[in-house]
C-alpha cells in the first residue's frame, strides 16, 4: 500500500483500451493502476518497486512476449503472498489450469465484468487465503437442458417449473437471484427449450459496458455516427434476430438506455445510432439481475414501465444456503463437468469431503462451490477429493458444524458478550465479531458494511488490519 493509503494494482497487458477499462473500474475502489506491457518490463518494474508495495497483479494471458505460467512462478518465488489474477479468453480453461498450478490466485474471463473485478480486488485487500473462496472463477460454458439442471429442493424445482412453462412462449422473462445462483444457466435452458432453440442466444452483461456505449452495443451504429465510429457496427439486438437476447445485470443499465430498450420492446424495431431508418427484429428478451428490481424502481434507479415490460414472467432462483440438500449432488455434477476441460481428469469425492461442503453456507452460491471444486481438482494428486483438499472451507465450516460460529458469533447470528466463565469478553473481541457479522450479512459489500456501521471505508479497512480480520473469511 502506498503512503497515502491507496492500493496499487499492477496490470500486465499491452492493450490500451483494456488498460483504460481496468484502471477506471479499479479506481471505483480507490486503487491506483500501474502498467507493464510484457514479461521483461513487469520484472524490471517489480525490481524497482521497493518503496511501493503492490497489493495485487492482474495479467493478460495473451499479452505478447509473455509466458504467463513462467511469470507467475517467478512472482511466487519473490512474493508468495501477493494475489495474482489471470485474465484469459473465454473457454481457455487449459491456460487457467496451468496458471493456477503455477500459483495464480484465480482467473477472470474476457470481457471483464466490473462487479467481478471489483470483488477480486475487495478480496485481495488484506487477504491471507490461498484464494479458494474467491468468487471469481467463471462457470464453464456448457448449456444445460431443464432436465439436466441439478437440484431437488422444492423452491428450486418450482422456479424451474415456471421457467420451463415460460420457455414455450415469446414473452419476456425476468430472472432474479443472488450472484452465483445460476441465472444464466436458467436463461440458457429457457432458450434451449423454446421454439428459438436452434437460433442464437446472445448474452450482454449490462454492467460491463460503459454508459456511453450501451446504445451502440445494443442497437449498433453507422460509420461516423460519433467520434471514433470508424466503421459500421451491428448491435446485439440484430445479432439475436430470430433468437434470444440475454440481458444480464439489467439493473445496471443507465436510465437513458432504459428508455430506448422500452421503445424496442414495445415496437419490435431498432434504430442504429446515425441511421435514418428503423429495422424490425424478432427477439425474445430474458433479463437477469442480482438486485430486487422492484426496490430499484421504488428508488428511482429503474423505470417502472420497463420493469413491468420485462417482468411478464418472473423466476426467482433461491440461494444455495436455502437448499443445502442439493450440495452433494451439485458437487458430483460439477466435478463431472470440470473433468471434461483440457488438462483436468475425472475425480471422485469422498463422503467426508461432501459432509464438510454441506456445513458451509456458500455466500457465493453455486459459482463459489464450483470455484472451490475447480481449485481442488487442479491441485489434487489423488483419485478423489478429500476433506484435506478444502482447507479453508474446513476452517470456516467446522465451527458452524459444532453449533457455533467463528470467534464469538453465535449459531443464531448474534454476537456473544460473555465468556463461558460468566465474565464479559474484551471490547476488541466484540468489535471484531460485529465487523465479521456485518461483512457476512452484507456479503462482502464493504461500502455498505462501512455505512451500516457508521464509519468510513478507510476506517473499516484500518480496523480489519488492526483486528486481524480476513474479510474473505468473515
Amino acid at each position: 500500500m502506498t503512503r497515502n493509503g491507496q492500493r496499487v494494482l499492477m496490470l500486465i497487458d499491452d492493450e490500451p483500451a483494456q488498460r483504460r477499462l481496468v484502471a477506471a473500474i479499479a479506481m471505483r475502489r480507490g486503487w491506483r493502476t500501474v502498467f507493464a506491457g510484457d514479461h521483461d518490463t513487469a520484472v524490471a518494474m517489480l525490481g524497482t518497486q521497493d518503496g511501493m508495495a503492490l497489493d495485487a497483479i492482474l495479467l493478460d494471458h495473451w499479452a505478447p512476449d509473455l509466458d504467463a505460467t513462467a511469470l507467475i512462478a517467478e512472482l511466487r518465488l519473490n512474493r508468495p503472498q501477493l494475489p495474482i489474477l489471470l485474465l484469459t479468453a473465454n473457454g481457455s480453461v487449459a491456460s487457467a489450469v496451468g496458471a493456477m498450478r503455477s500459483g495464480a490466485t484465480d482467473f477472470l474471463v474476457k470481457p471483464i465484468a466490473p462487479e467481478r473485478l471489483l470483488a477480486a480486488l475487495d478480496t485481495a485487500i488484506g487477504a491471507e487465503s490461498k484464494g479458494e473462496l474467491r468468487p471469481l472463477t467463471e462457470k464453464l460454458s456448457m448449456p444445460l437442458a431443464f432436465d439436466e439442471i441439478v437440484g431437488s429442493a422444492p423452491q428450486f424445482r418450482a422456479a424451474l417449473a415456471i421457467a420451463a412453462k415460460a420457455a414455450r412462449a415469446r414473452v419476456p422473462v425476468l430472472v432474479e437471484g443472488e450472484s452465483g445462483v445460476g441465472k444464466e444457466v436458467v436463461a440458457e435452458a429457457i432458450h434451449a427449450a423454446s421454439p428459438r432453440g436452434k437460433k442464437p442466444m446472445i448474452a450482454v452483461n449490462c454492467g460491463a459496458i460503459p454508459a456511453n456505449l450501451v446504445e451502440s452495443e445494443l442497437f449498433g451504429h453507422e460509420k461516423g455516427a460519433f467520434t471514433g465510429a470508424f466503421e459500421r457496427k451491428i448491435g446485439r439486438f440484430q445479432e439475436a434476430d430470430g433468437g434470444t437476447l440475454f440481458l444480464d445485470e439489467v439493473g445496471e443499465m443507465p436510465l437513458e438506455a432504459q428508455v430506448k430498450l422500452l421503445r424496442v420492446l414495445q415496437s419490435g424495431e431498432i434504430q442504429s445510432l446515425g441511421a435514418r431508418h428503423t429495422r424490425e427484429v424478432d427477439v425474445r428478451v430474458i433479463a437477469a439481475t442480482n438486485k430486487t428490481l422492484i426496490e430499484e424502481v421504488e428508488a428511482g434507479r429503474f423505470r417502472e414501465d420497463l420493469y413491468y415490460r420485462l417482468n411478464v414472467v418472473q423466476v426467482t432462483i433461491p440461494p444455495l444456503r436455502e437448499r443445502p440438500g442439493d450440495i452433494s449432488a451439485l458437487a458430483r455434477h460439477l466435478l463431472g463437468r470440470i473433468a471434461q476441460q483440457p488438462g483436468l481428469r475425472p475425480l471422485g469425492i469422498t463422503d467426508d469431503a461432501l459432509a464438510l461442503l454441506g456445513t458451509y453456507d456458500w455466500p457465493g452460491n453455486v459459482r463459489q462451490l464450483h470455484n472451490a471444486l475447480f481449485r481442488a481438482a487442479v491441485l489434487c494428486d489423488g483419485d478423489a477429493l478429500t476433506r484435506g483438499d478444502f482447507p479453508q472451507i474446513a476452517q470456516l465450516a467446522l465451527p458452524r458444524a459444532n453449533g457455533s460460529a467463528p470467534g464469538g458469533l453465535s449459531a443464531n447470528g448474534g454476537v456473544t458478550l460473555f465468556k463461558h466463565d460468566g465474565n464479559l469478553r474484551a471490547l476488541e473481541e466484540i468489535e471484531a465479531d460485529v465487523i465479521r457479522l456485518a461483512i457476512g450479512h452484507y456479503r462482502g459489500r464493504m461500502t455498505e458494511v462501512a455505512r451500516r456501521l457508521g464509519i468510513g471505508r478507510s476506517t473499516l479497512y484500518r480496523k480489519l488490519g488492526e483486528l486481524g480480520i480476513d474479510q474473505s473469511a468473515a
